[in-house]
């Protein structure tokens, strides 16, 4: 049985709202840029088991006690297990399957499964959901948020890949709980040139606007 605190990793999540989420094809790189965006300020960062080594990531990120690190494009329970055994507290699926969520319960793993329309949402968060990711998030995200808050005030919706540097305050205070950055963030120009100072300085500007953000609410 995993010795995570749930509760704990849940309450962290929803204090720093904004998550780094590293997809790439290289290591190196990943490694790198995920560097800059915690240079950059950023606290909660994952890793899709779809970078090379993404166990490894998740171990090396993981021993920073500053930081909580998640697994990502989880699609099945030996992911889950492997991606908690590696040092993962929060567990991320572009889908919404029962089986994870409830695998994610047996490790204390806060799960944020992937959804769309609000009848996947709802299913989801009776599954044992502890958030729900928009995924994919496309089109005014900020509006989308606010239509399904409305009717379903109780959801806790943190959209992904849909979110920017510039729209994620909209969607902040259209009711989200909180953002993930994916190629906003890591940009394809940044990751191949390896730029990786553009990223940390956009990563900053993120966190000072997210800080601006908190200090009005």
């Amino acid at each position: 049985m995993s010795t995570l605190n749930k509760d704990q990793t849940l309450q962290t999540i929803l204090d720093h709202r904004v998550s780094a989420i590293m997809r790439s094809n290289s290591r190196a790189s990943a490694h790198s840029a995920m560097r800059a965006a915690q240079a950059g300020g950023f606290r909660l960062l994952e890793f899709t088991l779809t970078t090379p080594d993404a166990f490894g990531l998740i171990a090396e990120f993981s021993a920073d006690a500053d930081l909580t690190i998640g697994a990502g494009t989880v699609l099945t329970i030996e992911d889950a297990k492997k991606a908690v055994d590696a040092g993962a507290s929060f567990l991320v699926s572009p889908i919404a399957d029962p089986e994870i969520i409830s695998e994610a319960q047996r490790l204390n793993a806060v799960m944020i499964p992937g959804c769309v329309t609000p009848n996947e949402m709802v299913m989801a968060q009776r599954a044992g959901a502890d958030l729900i990711k928009y995924f994919p998030a496309n089109g005014n995200v900020a509006e989308y948020v606010r239509s399904i808050m409305g009717p379903l005030p109780t959801l806790r919706i943190f959209p992904t890949s849909g979110a920017t540097p510039e729209n994620f305050i909209d969607i902040l205070n259209a009711g989200a709980v909180g953002v993930g950055f994916v190629r906003s963030l890591f940009t394809d120009d940044d990751m191949k040139n390896e730029y990786y100072a553009s990223i940390e300085k956009r990563a900053a500007k993120i966190i000072e606007d997210l800080n601006n953000w908190r200090g009005r609410h």
